[in-house]
């Protein structure tokens, strides 16, 4: 998995400007994005994953998206947690910033929920 250009982070924090005080931190092999200290995105590539739950998750399924995945040497990890988001929703301020809020609120709601009842 190839790190985000920084040029590329700017250009999705920039769109995600509806959202107040998002913060970047290195996550993994690429950038999370925070909201009020709660991890809602990260960005992989050039590719840019929302965290879902079971509620949220068939919105993207239904747009074509596909969950964060990565290859072991054993076998291909599939992490349900994180669905990319397509490039016409990045292209549209209202679209994404509309996912973003609802990421936000998913990923609050499982940082508050207890480890083994998680989605």
């Amino acid at each position: 998995m190839s790190e985000a250009s920084s040029q590329f982070v700017d250009f999705i924090v920039d769109r995600l400007s509806a959202i107040p005080r998002i913060a970047r931190t290195r996550f993994f092999g690429g950038t999370g994005l925070s909201a009020d200290a709660t991890q809602f995105a990260m960005i992989m590539g050039s590719t840019v994953y929302f965290v879902v739950d079971k509620d949220t998750r068939p919105k993207y399924e239904e747009l074509g998206s596909k969950c964060f995945a990565y290859d072991t040497k054993a076998r291909r990890v599939q992490v349900r947690k994180y669905f990319e988001v397509p490039i016409e929703i990045i292209e549209d301020h209202e679209a994404l910033a509309a996912l973003a809020r609802e990421s936000v609120l998913v990923a609050q709601s499982l940082k508050k929920k207890p480890a083994g009842k998680r989605a």
